[in-house]
């Protein structure tokens, strides 16, 4: 009895198979560029052009892997307030893993606000009065400048709501203040630098006209 013939077999050609690996390995890194695209922080205001941008120190990206106190030292406006942070202590107050959104005005909102005299006798002598200042531009969880504009409001940790509302290109805080240049990311932190001191402003002269003591 005769039997259908069988089907020959045909091996794959070749060059397919050695394309193969290729395709995934492209994919594999467009994967990763794409990845990499979608996680570039993107800071906007007026002063994010002049402060560092691409490869520079202190650029966007590389403070984003930076825990934020480590981040603040690199933005070159904010010489000021990451001192005081430093000298109170108030960021190492927070528990262990705490996100963090930073409101930080520059310096020169700092010397807008403040005498060299004043500033130094606030530093040197009522910490407490410092502790206050800073806790007024701190918020937990870390929180993108649109998310804050949405809600309308954030609460500071030294219990304070503030009102934020969206003007345009840049968002106002407790409508005295506007954002520069938003949307920092470091380590479970967000910072917005903003151009205005917030919070009761603390006084620490005695009424003579001399500093207080």
């Amino acid at each position: 009895m005769s039997h259908p013939a069988t089907a020959a077999r045909h091996p794959r050609p070749r060059r397919l198979l050695l394309l193969a690996p290729t395709l995934l390995l492209l994919a594999a890194c467009t994967g990763a560029q794409d990845a990499s695209a979608a996680t570039t922080p993107q800071v906007t205001g007026p002063l994010c052009a002049a402060l560092p941008t691409g490869t520079d120190p202190g650029n966007p990206t590389f403070l984003a892997g930076q825990p934020v106190d480590e981040a603040l030292r690199w933005i070159p406006t904010l010489t000021t307030f990451e001192a005081a942070l430093r000298t109170s202590g108030v960021l190492t107050d927070l528990p262990a893993g705490t996100a963090v959104t930073v409101l930080a005005p520059t310096d020169d909102a700092f010397a807008a606000t403040f005498s060299e005299d004043n500033w130094d006798d606030l530093m040197t002598h009522h910490t407490d009065q410092l502790r206050t200042l800073l806790k007024a531009h701190l918020s937990t969880g870390a929180h993108p400048i649109g998310d804050l504009a949405t809600a309308g409001s954030t609460t500071t940790i030294d219990g304070a709501t503030i009102t934020v509302t969206r003007t345009g290109a840049t968002t106002r805080l407790a409508d005295r203040a506007d954002t520069v240049c938003a949307d920092y990311q470091a380590t479970n932190a967000r910072i917005h630098i903003i151009n205005a001191v917030l919070g009761p402003l603390p006084v620490t002269t005695d009424g003579t006209g001399h500093r207080a003591h």
